[in-house]
C-alpha cells in the first residue's frame, strides 16, 4: 500500500450516503494501493460545524475533493493526477 496518498472519508454513524461513499473509496483504494482513513464528524465540534451539511466528504491528502456523492472515475483521475505531480 502506498503511504504517499490517503483518502479520508468524513461522515457520521447511520449515514447511508456515507456507506455508499465508503464502498467506492474502499474499492478505489484497494485497486490503486492507497491508504484510507475515516473520521466521524460527530466527535469534533469543529468538524460538525464545518461538514454537517456536506457529508459524506472525501479528502485526498487532507484537501477536500468531493462531498455528498463520490464519483469513482473522478476520484481515480484525481489520484492519478496527484501521482503524476510527485
Amino acid at each position: 500500500m502506498s503511504t504517499d496518498i490517503t483518502i479520508t472519508l468524513l461522515g457520521k454513524p447511520g449515514c447511508h450516503l456515507c456507506d455508499d461513499a465508503r464502498a467506492v473509496i474502499e474499492r478505489v483504494a484497494a485497486d490503486l494501493g492507497v491508504a484510507v482513513r475515516e473520521r466521524d464528524i460527530t466527535l469534533s465540534e469543529a468538524d460538525t460545524r464545518e461538514y454537517w451539511e456536506q457529508i459524506p466528504v472525501t479528502l485526498i491528502n487532507g484537501v477536500q475533493h468531493d462531498f455528498w456523492r463520490v464519483d469513482e472515475a473522478r476520484l481515480r483521475a484525481a489520484i492519478a493526477k496527484l501521482r503524476k505531480t510527485r
